[in-house]
């Protein structure tokens, strides 16, 4: 899961960043709406929620929302903003935000919003993805393994390990370029070599085949990785 969090402040964005990171989000943080605009545009990546500051400068969180709507992008959007009247919660509301949340606030608070906002998001999400016999507990962030006997062991993964894999059990049977890979799991601005992502393959290969998994992701030279359960044991 991939957001975009526009916040000015220091150090509420490097608060909010690190709590979303601790629950597997990928967060690309940005303080000037003018930017968020600009990765808003781009085609490299794709984003399951927003976070905009109503006072930000470059472009306000209100504008980005209205900009949003007039496109017809459906990405839902929670509006952080010290403004608390019933007025401003209108009008915020009215620009396209799909929630409000006034400061201050407490983290567990941002977590549940957000979880609230993908149930409503026409892209819902699930608490459990499932393919195969790996089940992915976006509640708990735990990894569970069926063997064929039907026993169950949960695979131990770090945060970096489990978005990886959400990535690929979203898009199961396709060929992710490692491109692809870098764009969407590594935030912008993040170590940019190829290499990065053939070291995390190696490490989520090697915990998955500890776990009776046997090697479902295969490589295609030249063109990327593949999610194959079929190359599960049976």
């Amino acid at each position: 899961m991939r957001v975009l969090l526009v916040e000015d402040e220091p150090d509420l964005g490097a608060a909010i960043k690190r709590v979303l990171n601790q629950h597997n989000y990928v967060v690309d943080w940005v303080m000037d709406g003018k930017e968020a605009w600009a990765y808003l545009e781009s085609s490299w990546t794709e984003y399951t929620l927003a976070i905009f500051d109503w006072l930000v400068p470059g472009m306000s969180g209100l504008e980005l929302c209205q900009k949003l709507r007039k496109n017809h992008n459906p990405l839902p959007i929670l509006m952080l903003t010290a403004k608390d009247s019933m007025e401003d919660k209108v009008t915020g509301l009215d620009a396209g935000a799909d929630d409000y949340l006034v400061k201050p606030f407490g983290m567990e608070e941002l977590l549940a919003r957000l979880r609230a906002l993908q149930r409503r998001s026409p892209q819902f999400q699930p608490q459990k993805l499932t393919i195969g016999n790996l089940t992915l507990d976006y509640g708990s962030s735990k990894v569970i393994h069926q063997n064929t006997v039907g026993d169950e062991e949960e695979i131990f993964l770090t945060s970096k390990e489990f978005q990886l894999l959400e990535y690929f059990m979203k898009h199961p049977n396709q060929i992710l370029s490692t491109e692809q890979i870098r764009n969407q799991i590594w935030e912008v601005g993040a170590e940019s070599s190829s290499n990065v992502v053939a070291a995390q393959m190696r490490l989520l290969r090697r915990k998955l085949t500890s776990s009776g998994c046997g090697n479902p992701i295969e490589t295609l030279h030249g063109m990327g990785y593949r999610l194959n359960l079929t190359n599960e044991p049976k």
